[in-house]
Formats: structure tokens, C-alpha cells, sequence
């Protein structure tokens, strides 16, 4: 603890508590959670080097899927090996800077990610609705600065919502009731008036959240009323095809956040908001690959073809 001008004790650590109220699931939710994280590493890895290696899925809609697992593994290792680590170890403090920057990564990744989503649905209403003109509409100059933009939107909203957290006091209790520096959880131990950050944070979520759903929804209510308008079953069934994955991926991240939205800030709320970042920042970077590699005919064939040329050229 130090003393600030302001005659209140500051913190300059955090103790994590994680789920140390369950001292018997230490070990079993380690293994589970180390799995799901090497799982999530090479789910994400896969995709990653099955659409660079291949000049079939060189197009607008893999470079995005690549870059979605490229913050699936971003923002699943900001919160997991410290996670892992609490399990494991006595040692469960985590350095103010480093719960700052924990947070700022986080939801800079989040948030960038909500945006690349909504990206790809943008791509996918190009792709039915404008088949002709998909590689004028979406160029590779376009696509680099929509990927760009997500990225540099994300670190902006990140760290003014980061700054406000700066500015709160944290006296006496250095108690964070999670497993990582989680907004809900920052807030909670401090002591100081948290209503400017509050509004911030609400304004900027609220923000991103409705413009990343309302590009999605008009989207794919366009491709939905051209669907319909689709005569031959083949093309109906192709045209489904494309977009089935990521409006899967969407409804997970999308329900997730929304569910975390109406989760009510109280002590009795705690394991619940856990829970649900758990799923949010474990499970949905792990559930994505799969997603899309299972729901995917080129990804299939891709690695299918990869895995066949490994076996009867294995020096290659």
C-alpha cells in the first residue's frame, strides 16, 4: 500500500481470488482450462497456416477469418496463463500496472474482434448480394484498412476506457473477486466515485455493441431477402453455406456480451460473471476454429488435401 497526495491509501497490487472458494476444483479446472487453451492455440494456429498455405482461400472472406483467429489467440492468452497460474500457485497478486494492462489488451482485443465480425458480414452481403462486383466492392486495399481501422478502433476505445480506470483510488481492500482484471471486478474494489468511468465505459460498449449488431442485422437481412429471391435449390444451398459459420460465431460472441450486459453488479453476481468470462475468453477463441473448419467445405478440403499431401510426401 502507498499514500497518495489525497490522504488515501492506494494499492499497487491485486490479489486475485480466481475460484479459490472451490480449493478441491484447483486441479481439475487447471486441466480442463489448459486444455481448452492448447486446443484454442492450435485450433486458431491451424486456420491461420491452412489459409496462408493455400491460394484457394486467398480471398477478402479468409483473410478476415485469419485475422479473427489471429485475436481469438490474442485475447484468449491475456486472461488464461494467469488463470492457470492462480490454479497452481500460492501466489494469486498481480501488479496494478500489469492488472491495467491485463485489462487494456483485453478489451482492446474484444472490442477490435465485435468489429471484424461485423466486417464479415459486411463481406458476406457483398459476396450474395453483389456477386459481380465482390472483387471491386471488397479489394485488398479495402480489406487491409477495414482490418486496419478494427485494430486501431479497438486500441482507441480500449484505452480511454483504460484512462478512466486510472484516475479511480483503490484503498484498503486490494481484493479483486475474478480471475482476471475484468471491468466489473476493477470497479467493485475501488473506493473512489466510479461514475465517470462507468458512463464511459457504457457509452463506448453501447456504442460498439449496437453499430457492430446493426451493420450485422442489415447485412444479412439484405442476404436473407436475396435468398429468397434465389430460384435454383443449389444456389440457395451454396448461398446458405457461406454465410451459416460466421453468423454462428456472431450469435455466440454477440449472446455472450449481451448476457454479460444484463448481469447485475452484486456480490451475489460474482461466480456468475466468472462463469460467463470463462465461456466468453476460454471458450468462444476455442469454439471459433471449430466452427468454422467443421461448418466449412473449402476449409475441409483444404486440410483434408494438406493432410493427404503430409502422408504420401512426408519430407516435404
Amino acid at each position: 500500500m502507498v499514500l497518495n497526495e489525497g490522504n488515501q491509501s492506494s494499492v499497487n497490487m491485486f490479489i486475485l481470488l480466481g475460484f479459490s472458494e472451490y480449493p478441491r476444483l484447483q486441479a481439475s479446472l487447471f486441466l480442463v482450462f489448459l486444455t481448452i487453451y492448447t486446443i484454442t492455440l492450435v485450433g486458431n494456429l491451424g486456420i491461420i497456416v491452412v489459409i496462408r498455405t493455400s491460394p484457394k482461400l486467398h480471398t477478402p472472406m479468409y483473410f478476415f477469418l485469419s485475422h479473427l483467429s489471429v485475436l481469438d489467440i490474442c485475447y484468449s492468452s491475456v486472461f488464461t496463463p494467469k488463470l492457470l497460474g492462480i490454479l497452481v500457485v500460492e501466489d494469486r497478486v498481480i501488479s496494478f500496472r500489469g492488472c491495467m494492462a491485463q485489462f487494456f489488451f483485453g478489451c482492446a482485443f474484444v472490442i477490435t474482434e465485435m468489429s471484424m465480425l461485423a466486417v464479415m458480414a459486411y463481406d458476406r452481403f457483398v459476396a450474395v448480394c453483389n456477386p459481380l462486383l465482390y472483387t471491386v466492392a471488397v479489394s485488398p486495399k479495402l480489406c487491409s484498412l477495414l482490418v486496419a481501422g478494427t485494430y486501431t478502433w479497438g486500441g482507441m476505445c480500449s484505452l480511454t476506457i483504460t484512462c478512466s480506470l486510472l484516475e479511480l483510488s483503490f484503498c484498503e481492500s486490494n481484493v479483486i473477486h475474478h480471475f482476471g482484471c475484468e471491468y466489473s471486478a476493477i470497479i467493485s474494489a475501488s473506493c473512489s466515485d466510479t461514475h465517470f468511468s462507468q458512463l464511459t465505459c457504457f457509452i463506448i460498449s453501447t456504442l460498439n455493441e449496437v453499430c457492430s449488431l446493426l451493420i450485422i442485422l442489415t447485412s444479412y437481412a439484405s442476404i436473407v431477402v436475396t435468398i429468397i429471391k434465389i430460384p435454383s435449390a443449389g444456389g440457395l444451398r451454396k448461398a446458405f453455406s457461406t454465410c451459416a459459420s460466421h453468423l454462428t460465431a456472431i450469435t455466440i460472441f454477440h449472446g455472450t456480451v449481451l448476457f454479460l450486459y444484463c448481469v447485475p453488479n452484486s456480490k451475489s453476481s460474482w461466480l456468475l460473471v466468472k462463469v460467463a468470462t470463462v465461456f466468453f475468453t476460454i471458450m468462444i477463441p476455442m469454439l471459433n476454429p471449430l466452427i468454422y473448419s467443421l461448418r466449412n467445405k473449402d476449409v475441409k478440403e483444404t486440410v483434408r488435401r494438406l493432410i493427404t499431401m503430409k502422408l504420401l510426401c512426408p519430407s516435404i
